[in-house]
Order: C-alpha cells, then sequence, then structure tokens
C-alpha cells in the first residue's frame, strides 16, 4: 500500500484551512485517513478542520479495539466518531463571537479487511479508482446536488452553478450533525482519493483520473499544480491511497 498526502494554499487565499491525518502504515494499528475543508472568519476555519480531524482520530483510536469488527459496528463507530467531532467544533465556536460561524466539510476512510468504511459531511469527497474506472463514492451535501436530485439543473450547469459551494449540512454548525457512513470493498490495485473541493471545483471527474494515470510518480503534485494553473482559487488537499503491493509499505506526506 503506498499513502500520498499534500495540501496546498492554492493561489487565492491568504490561509490554508484544510487539515488532514493519515496513519502511519509502519506503526498504527488501523488504516485511518480524515480530510477536512474549514470555512467561517479569520482563522475560524482552520480551527474547526482541524478540531475535527483531531477528535475524529483520537475517537476512532480509542474504541477501535472494543469495537466488533463486523460491517455495522465499524460504520457506527465512524458515525460516533463524526458526531463527538461535531460536538467539540460547536462547543469551540460558542467561546468567542469570531468563532460562531465556522464549521468544517470532513470526511474519514478506514480501512479494514479489504473494505472502506467512510463516514461522509459536506462537499470534500471520496473517490475510488478500480478497473480504469473513476467513481464518486460520497455525495455532496450541498444546494447544488440537492438541484441534481430535483433533475432542476444538468450536471454542466451544476459544474458552473455560481452557488456550487453552498453547504446544506457541514460539522459544526449545528448542536447535530447526521453524516452519511456507507462501506465498499477496497481490493488490491484499488485506489482511494480523498480531496477538498479545492480540486473538485477546478478538475472534473475524467481530468482527475487522467491526471492520475499519466503522473504514477507523483500524482499529488500533478493534481495539485493543475488546480493552480487553472485558477487554484481554494486551498486543495488530497490523500491518494493506492492499494498496490510494494517492497516496503511507504507514507509520504508534503
Amino acid at each position: 500500500m503506498r499513502i500520498l498526502a499534500k495540501s496546498d494554499i492554492g493561489r487565492a487565499r491568504e490561509m490554508n484551512q484544510d487539515s488532514y491525518y493519515v496513519s502511519d502504515l509502519n506503526k498504527d494499528e488501523i488504516k485511518l485517513y480524515i480530510l477536512a475543508d474549514g470555512m467561517g472568519g479569520y482563522k475560524g476555519g482552520e480551527i474547526a478542520s482541524s478540531l475535527a480531524v483531531t477528535s475524529t482520530k483520537n475517537y476512532i483510536t480509542t474504541n477501535f479495539k472494543k469495537c466488533k469488527k463486523d460491517r455495522e459496528s465499524i460504520l457506527s463507530l465512524l458515525r460516533n466518531a463524526i458526531e463527538y467531532a461535531n460536538t467539540v467544533v460547536h462547543e469551540k465556536a460558542k467561546e468567542k463571537a469570531d468563532l460562531h460561524d465556522m464549521g468544517t466539510t470532513l470526511d474519514v476512510c478506514l480501512i479494514y479487511n479489504n473494505k472502506v468504511f467512510i463516514g461522509h459531511v459536506g462537499d470534500s469527497r471520496v473517490y475510488r479508482i478500480r478497473k480504469n474506472i473513476i467513481r464518486k463514492l460520497t455525495t455532496d451535501h450541498s444546494y447544488v446536488e440537492k438541484l441534481l436530485k430535483e433533475g432542476t439543473i444538468t450536471k454542466e450547469e451544476a459544474y458552473n452553478h455560481p452557488k456550487k459551494n453552498m453547504l446544506m449540512k457541514a460539522l459544526g454548525c449545528n448542536d447535530f450533525v447526521e453524516p452519511d457512513v456507507i462501506c465498499k470493498g477496497f481490493l488490491k490495485d484499488d485506489i482511494l482519493l480523498m480531496c477538498s473541493d479545492g480540486l473538485t471545483n477546478m478538475l472534473r471527474d475524467n481530468e482527475i483520473y487522467s491526471l492520475l494515470l499519466n503522473n504514477p510518480e507523483k500524482p499529488e503534485d500533478a493534481l495539485i499544480k493543475n488546480a493552480n494553473e487553472l485558477g487554484g482559487y481554494d486551498n486543495i488537499t488530497l490523500i491518494i491511497v493506492d492499494n498496490i503491493e510494494v517492497g516496503e509499505e511507504e507514507t509520504k506526506e508534503r
């Protein structure tokens, strides 16, 4: 397994409000990957995303051992972890007036027994590449996604919609959040891509797949470089989990 992770401020923002965590394959007992894209005021988004990632990571690592390792138990663990992180962020937002509007997206991937267990809130995304097909595993909690489901707009209109960044659900904004939790297979040679919308607002799914395919050594650099060349209007963060067999397991963070 190969892990690649990178975060970039982009070309338009003064601060990087994205946060992420990746397990150390050589030390950690569980394979856990978390990504959050914060929002809200000066430093508010940075605080929200960092708190969400840390709280989720701590909850899962503390409770995984005593969790039954069946599908429903692990999904329940992710759900509880995200609900706990929501409480932490929401309570922090009450402490200062300039933090009241802060919140964050959150995506969690826990890989266990040839499966990936996913927890999701917001419009950051998780993709799986399998047999030359890229598939989005998460559903954006956004106003534009709602319009798409209703058939009010087309996919092309959604991509260029002026309200494409309006979220219908985010972590930390309310007392309670209901995350999506799903389980998918994760087999040999599958690739997981977790990313903030700083990437997906710049590159379409087929472009992301092409860059991953054509830059096997440093796909993370190629994806961020291209997103920045197209404007880099937001922070860009991505985690790539490549389920290949390598002589020595490695984790690369930049």
